[in-house]
C-alpha cells in the first residue's frame, strides 16, 4: 500500500511540529514533510509529488495565496488538495481564495479534530484515506483530539463537540483601567481560543509576547492552548492577527477567587509585517502600565 505524502507549510515552528505531531498520530500511513514558507514549499512540490498540502496564509517570502495560485498554474497540480490554514475569516479573502482553487479551510485557532476531519475529507477525495490510515478503518481518535493544538483555526466549533464558552462573571467590579481602555479604544483586544472569544486588555507587550488580563470563566484557558490575538489600533481601524499559544495562566490577585486572569501570551509569526506592526504598537505605548483590580 503506498504512502500518502503530506507537506505542511508555516513560518512558526510551533505550529509545524503541532501539526505534525497531530498527523503522525492518526495517520500510520502517512510521510509529513515541512517547509518555512511558501517560497521552499514551491521548491519542495517542484520536485516530489505530494498528496495534500496544509498551509499557512500569511509567510513571509511567498504567501499560501501565492503559492495556491502557483500550485493551480502546474498542470500535474490542479488536482493537489490544498487546505488553506487561516486566521482571515473575511468574507473577501475566502473568496479570494476559493477563486485561487483551494480545496477547503481550517480557521485558527483549531483543535486536533477539526484539523482531523478536515484531512480525513481531503484524502477521501482523492481515495488516500484508507492508505494514510494505514489499512485501518477511518475513525478520530477522540484520546488526542481535544489537547493543546487547540492552537491554529478560528472556524465554527461544532456545539455538540465543544461547549459553548461560558459566560463572563456579571458581578465582579470592571477594572478601572479596562473600562479606560474601553473608552480610548487603547489597550484592547480579542483572543480567540478553541472554545470562544474572549476579550482582554493588554498589560504588556513586547516582540515576543503579550501580557493579557481576561476575566475569569467557567471554561479556563489551558497552558500551551494555541490561540490567536486580534488587536485593532489607530485611526484607520488597523487589525493585526497574531499567531501565539498560552505559556502561563495565573490569577490576577493573590486569592483563589479571583475574578481575573493574567495570560503569558507568546507570538508564533515570523512575518515581518507582523513584527513591524508589533514594533509600531509598543511605540504608541498601547500596554496598559497599571491594572488594578476593583480600582
Amino acid at each position: 500500500m503506498s504512502k500518502v505524502n503530506v507537506l505542511v507549510v508555516d513560518d512558526a515552528p510551533f505550529i509545524r511540529d503541532l501539526v505534525r505531531k497531530c498527523l503522525r498520530n492518526a495517520f500510520p500511513g502517512m510521510v509529513i514533510e515541512d517547509a518555512v514558507n511558501g517560497r521552499k514549499a514551491m521548491a519542495m512540490l517542484a520536485k516530489e509529488p505530494f498528496d495534500l498540502v496544509l498551509c499557512d496564509w500569511e509567510m513571509p517570502e511567498m504567501s499560501g495565496l501565492e503559492l495556491l495560485t502557483w500550485c493551480r498554474q502546474q498542470p500535474e497540480m490542479k488536482q493537489l488538495q490544498f487546505i488553506m490554514v487561516t486566521s482571515r475569516g473575511d468574507k473577501e479573502n475566502v473568496i479570494q481564495a476559493i477563486q485561487a482553487g483551494v480545496s477547503d479551510f481550517v480557521g485558527k485557532p483549531f483543535t486536533n479534530e477539526q484539523l482531523l476531519t478536515k484531512v480525513k475529507k481531503a484524502l477521501s477525495k482523492i481515495g488516500k484515506l484508507e492508505s494514510a490510515m494505514g489499512g485501518a478503518p477511518a475513525r478520530v481518535n477522540s484520546a488526542f483530539a481535544n489537547d493543546s493544538l487547540s492552537a491554529l483555526t478560528g472556524g465554527k466549533v461544532e456545539a455538540a463537540k465543544v461547549a459553548a464558552p461560558a459566560k463572563p462573571l456579571l458581578n465582579a467590579p470592571v477594572p478601572q483601567t479596562a473600562a479606560t481602555a474601553a473608552q480610548s479604544g487603547r489597550g484592547q483586544g480579542q483572543l480567540r481560543l478553541a472554545s470562544g472569544i474572549q476579550p482582554c486588555v493588554i498589560k504588556a507587550l513586547s516582540l515576543k509576547e503579550a501580557l493579557l488580563v481576561v476575566r475569569r470563566s467557567a471554561a479556563l484557558p489551558q497552558v500551551l492552548e494555541g490561540a490567536v490575538l486580534d488587536l485593532e489600533q489607530g485611526e484607520s481601524a488597523e487589525v493585526a492577527r497574531l499567531n501565539g499559544y498560552l505559556h502561563a495562566v495565573a490569577a490576577l490577585e493573590p486569592k483563589p477567587e479571583s475574578d481575573w486572569l493574567q495570560l503569558t501570551f507568546k507570538f508564533v509569526d515570523q512575518d515581518a509585517q507582523k513584527l513591524d506592526y508589533l514594533s509600531r504598537l509598543i511605540a504608541r505605548g498601547t500596554a496598559q502600565k497599571h491594572f488594578t483590580p476593583g480600582a
